[in-house]
C-alpha cells in the first residue's frame, strides 16, 4: 500500500454507546463507562442489569473517545468488559490496514484539531460526520508500527516525568508528617489553644454583578475559584472585573496570603495555595476566602498544609453545608479551624525544606514542557507524513 491519505472513517469502526436512564442504575450487573470515569478513575461506576447490544460492551484494551463535552482519547485497562454510555465512541480499529497504537496516537491529534475549531463552545462536541471525514494519513503497516513506537517512546518520556513531579508531592507531605507527626492525633503535643480567626484576618472577596450606581471604576484581573488549585495556581486564563478604588484596595492580594475555596466537592474542602505575587495586581472573588497572617506565630507554608492536612478536612467535611454533592463553608467556620503551633523555627525548617523540593518540581515541570512540545511536535509531524 502506498503512502496516502484516507477518511478516518475507513480505517475502523465508531460505535456510539447506548443511552442509558437513571430507571436503568441499580446496584447489581456491568459497570457503565461515562465520560466522568474515563476522566476521572476514583468516580463511581453506575450499574445496570439491562440488556443491550453487544457492539456496546467494552473489551480490556478497547479504544474510546468522547466527543462531547469533554473531548479525549482513552483505552479501556479494566481487566472486565464494561457497557458504553453515550456520547462515547468506542472504535473497533481495522487491523488489517491499521495499526491500534498507531490509531490512537492519530485519534489524538483528530481530537486536538476538532478542539481549535470548537474553541469558546459553551457545550463542546463532535460533529460525527466531520469526524469520520476527518483526513488520516495511513502509510504501509510496518511503517506504521515504526511510527507509533517512536511516539511511544516520546509519550513514555512524558509519563515518567509526570510520575517524579508526583513522587515528589509525595515527598512534601512525608516531610510534614515526619516533622509534626499526625495532625489529627497530634502525637507531638503541639499547642493547639488558638483558632485560625485568632491569628489571621479572614476576608471574602469582590461580588459579580453588584450594584456600582455609577461609582468610578477600573478593570483589574481576580482570582477566581478554577485558578485556586490544591497548592498550586493555575493562571492559564484570567478573567477582569470593573472595581472601584476602595474595593481594589480591600480585595488586593498581597505576598504570602493564603487564598482558599469556599466550597467545591466534599473531598476538596480547604483547597488552597499561598499568593507569591504571580501578577503585578490581582483581587479575589467572593468564592475564595483570603487568609492574611497577623502575627508571628505560625508561617505561611505550614499553615496551608496544615489547612489540606486530614485535620482539616475532617474539620471542614464535619462544619461543611452540603447540597447535591456540593459542600461549602463560611467565614465563621473557617475562622474557627482549631490550629497546630509547633515552634516557629521547626516550622521555618519546614518552608526550606518545601521551597527545595519545589525547586526540584520547576525543574522537572520545564523539562516537561519541553517534552510535551516535542511529543506534540512529532505526533503532528507523524500525521502529516513529515516523520
Amino acid at each position: 500500500m502506498s503512502n496516502t491519505f484516507v477518511k478516518l472513517g475507513s480505517v475502523a469502526e465508531f460505535i456510539n454507546g447506548a443511552a442509558f436512564k437513571p430507571q436503568d442504575w441499580g446496584e447489581s450487573g456491568l459497570r457503565i463507562i461515562r465520560i466522568q470515569n474515563l476522566t476521572d478513575p476514583n468516580k463511581p461506576f453506575n450499574r445496570t442489569e439491562r440488556t443491550v447490544s453487544e457492539l456496546v460492551r467494552v473489551q480490556p484494551g478497547d479504544l474510546l473517545v468522547s466527543w462531547s463535552a469533554t473531548l479525549g482519547v482513552f483505552e479501556w485497562n479494566d481487566s472486565e468488559e464494561a457497557l458504553l454510555n453515550q456520547h462515547i465512541f468506542r472504535v473497533l480499529p481495522n487491523t488489517k490496514i491499521v495499526d491500534k497504537r498507531y490509531l490512537r496516537h492519530g485519534l489524538e491529534v483528530a481530537i486536538l484539531d476538532m478542539k481549535k475549531h470548537l474553541h469558546g463552545a459553551t457545550m463542546q462536541h463532535v460533529n460525527r460526520g466531520e469526524f469520520l471525514s476527518t483526513k488520516f494519513y495511513l502509510p504501509p503497516l510496518e511503517e506504521q508500527k515504526r511510527i507509533a513506537e517512536i511516539l511511544d517512546q516520546a509519550e513514555e518520556l512524558r509519563r515518567k516525568r509526570k510520575e517524579a513531579i508526583a513522587q515528589l508531592d509525595t515527598l512534601t507531605q512525608s516531610i510534614f508528617l515526619e516533622m509534626f507527626g499526625d495532625p489529627v492525633k497530634n502525637p507531638k503535643g503541639w499547642n493547639a489553644d488558638k483558632t485560625l480567626g485568632e491569628v489571621a484576618d479572614i476576608v471574602s472577596g469582590i461580588t459579580k454583578g453588584r450594584k456600582l450606581n455609577g461609582q468610578s471604576v477600573r478593570e483589574v484581573p481576580y482570582l477566581a475559584v478554577v485558578n485556586v488549585q490544591e497548592h498550586k495556581l493555575d493562571l492559564s486564563v484570567i478573567k477582569t472585573i470593573e472595581a472601584t478604588e476602595n474595593e481594589i484596595t480591600r480585595y488586593r492580594l498581597e505576598v504570602n496570603d493564603l487564598v482558599l475555596t469556599e466550597g467545591g466537592d466534599p473531598d476538596k474542602l480547604g483547597r488552597g495555595t499561598i499568593w507569591k505575587g504571580e501578577l503585578p495586581e490581582c483581587i479575589h472573588q467572593n468564592h475564595i476566602f483570603r487568609v492574611r497572617i497577623n502575627c508571628n506565630l505560625i508561617h505561611p507554608l505550614f499553615l496551608i498544609w496544615l489547612i489540606g492536612s486530614q485535620r482539616g478536612k475532617k474539620y471542614f467535611l464535619k462544619q461543611a453545608k452540603q447540597t447535591t454533592g456540593i459542600a461549602t463553608i463560611n467565614m465563621t467556620q473557617l475562622r474557627g479551624f482549631s490550629l497546630l503551633l509547633p515552634p516557629l523555627s521547626l516550622q521555618k525548617e519546614f518552608a526550606k525544606r518545601v521551597e527545595a523540593v519545589e525547586e526540584l518540581k520547576k525543574s522537572h515541570r520545564a523539562s516537561l514542557s519541553e517534552l510535551d512540545a516535542l511529543f506534540t511536535s512529532l505526533q503532528h509531524r507523524a500525521f502529516k507524513g513529515e516523520l
